[in-house]
């Protein structure tokens, strides 16, 4: 019979993982008993990721409020310092913003407004409107903006993120103001040693405030770039990718994935006898079009990949071979001339029309997303994601 099931996403359950784990032993073995006890069977180039959270833990890559005010006291110098464009987030930020301002005398905390980089909204933009204010122009105050706006808490956490930061700061002992703006340059009226906290717009940030004259930029991605006192580290990422795991400790994004990636793809292989693609994911590249949330708090989608995974679809639309280079066929006839085009289609369809409509984004992107949205960010338990038939087009 014809095959009739294309791409299949499937959650596998895993032990909970701990630090010293070996997990690469531990999600084959998984990703293997989980398809025997459903009777699937291995294709060559399914693909196994792994969420990035457990390649952290299995590292033990920890680091704690300390460790990261002694990194922010010696790279930024202790006194005042301006900290820009935070997300708005209990559990990305808010233990990373306790160590900085461990490390400082006095924290200038400028939030971008009406929302942060990943869409969390400090305020609706609606009501900016019938305010009178241009959020591309206007610096405002703490004051201002209450005078303003009065307390505004955030409609899916409750949060009242300029109160809740400020309490963070002052319970490290240091001293806070906070101002609202848009522009990079507002922060250099106040120090010129300044961290800056977005995530995709961090090159841009960093070169604009040098340029301004700011005599010491560092972004997240500098901070924990090598242990301190034993800690946990990113060479790469430094704290970006970082979640909270307690009160006073980080989870950092995990490192040396590459070697991981190429180690559970060699135990797959002789596990099952099949290619198969492993990738390390994190947050899928989505946005929630209700609450306007972007789903991309870390730098990247995926940290480490095997080489099939790399490129980006190289697919034609469909519909657009039904409606136009064959608009006068219909049934088998129909069906026998796109697999004949799909099968003698260009190895690089850029720029043509038959490929118009179809997703311009990299493989690691789309597969990370169906796994993070397959995976979820609760309880389910299936760290792992299997996924089959990816690979395949209407032809097989």
């Amino acid at each position: 019979m014809e095959r009739m099931i294309g791409t299949v996403s499937r959650g596998v359950r895993a032990p909970i993982i701990r630090e010293g784990d070996n997990l690469a032993e531990i999600v084959v073995d998984s990703v293997v008993k989980a398809c025997a006890s459903e009777g699937i069977e291995f294709n060559d180039r399914d693909i196994v990721a792994v969420t990035e959270a457990v390649v952290a833990r299995a590292q033990g890559n920890y680091a704690s409020i300390d460790d990261i005010a002694q990194d922010v006291r010696e790279k930024l110098g202790g006194e005042t310092i301006g900290v820009i464009m935070p997300i708005l987030s209990r559990n990305r930020f808010s233990v990373c913003l306790k160590g900085i301002a461990k490390g400082a005398k006095k924290i200038v905390l400028q939030v971008s407004y009406p929302s942060d980089e990943v869409g969390n909204h400090l305020i609706d933009i609606d009501l900016l409107d019938e305010k009178g204010i241009n959020p591309y122009t206007d610096v405002l105050t703490e004051a201002q903006y209450r005078e303003l706006f009065g307390k505004v808490y955030h409609p899916f956490t409750g949060v009242d993120y300029l109160e809740f930061y400020s309490d963070l700061i002052r319970e490290q002992g240091a001293e806070v103001e906070i101002i609202l703006s848009n522009d990079p340059k507002t922060i250099l009226k106040y120090t010129d040693k300044v961290l800056t906290c977005d995530i995709h717009s961090r090159a841009r940030t960093k070169r604009i405030l040098k340029n301004a004259g700011a005599s010491v930029v560092c972004n997240l991605e500098d901070i924990m770039t090598a242990p301190i006192n034993g800690s946990g580290y990113n060479p790469n990422y430094g704290l970006l990718g970082s979640n909270k795991a307690t009160e006073d400790t980080i989870k950092l994004f995990p490192k040396d994935c590459d070697e991981f990636v190429a180690d559970v793809a060699a135990r797959m292989k002789d596990a099952t006898g099949k290619n198969i693609e492993v990738m390390v994911y994190g947050d899928g590249a989505f946005k929630d079009p209700i609450g306007k949330i972007w789903e991309l708090a870390d730098p990247v989608v995926s940290p480490a990949y095997t080489p099939g995974l790399e490129g980006q679809p190289n697919e034609v639309k469909l519909k657009y071979l039904a409606d136009n280079d064959f608009a006068d066929l219909s049934g088998d006839a129909l069906k026998e001339a796109i697999s004949n085009y799909i099968k003698n289609k260009d190895a690089d369809l850029k720029g043509s029309m038959v490929s118009q409509g179809t997703t311009p984004r990299r493989l690691t992107d789309l597969i990370g997303s169906l796994c993070d949205l397959t995976s979820g960010s609760g309880d389910k338990g299936t760290p792992i994601i299997l996924v089959q038939g990816y690979f395949d087009n209407y032809t097989k």
